[in-house]
């Protein structure tokens, strides 16, 4: 399963965001179903404001269309419906590290 890394190399939430939205439009055309973003939790005491930001962005492409949803790390779960579709969608998830550890610093997105 594809994974970007959006906390690398600590960027302003800003930068964080415009990422976000060229690997969004880049991955849709290339026809990927499912990847995993990582975008910390806000450890450095900065409150995790790039992930709250990229979760309201993704809702807003969700409520527009744009992607069909995201799963928030923490509720990674195959007892999670959302990750029984990802699953179907992408097999290699079943083998994620961070699938059933309740990562809040990560995401799904399903395109």
């Amino acid at each position: 399963m594809l994974e970007f890394n959006l906390e690398e190399g600590m960027p302003l939430v800003s930068e964080a965001m415009q990422k976000l939205a060229a690997i969004l439009r880049r991955e849709k055309a290339a026809g990927t179903k499912v990847f995993k973003i990582i975008h910390g939790y806000g450890s450095s005491g900065s409150g995790g404001r790039i992930r709250k930001e990229i979760r309201k962005y993704l809702q807003m492409c969700q409520s527009r269309g744009f992607i069909t949803g995201f799963i928030p790390g923490e509720e990674l779960s195959i007892f999670n419906e959302k990750t029984r579709t990802a699953l179907a969608l992408c097999p290699d998830l079943a083998k994620d590290r961070d699938l059933e550890r309740h990562n809040n610093g990560i995401t799904v997105i399903l395109l």
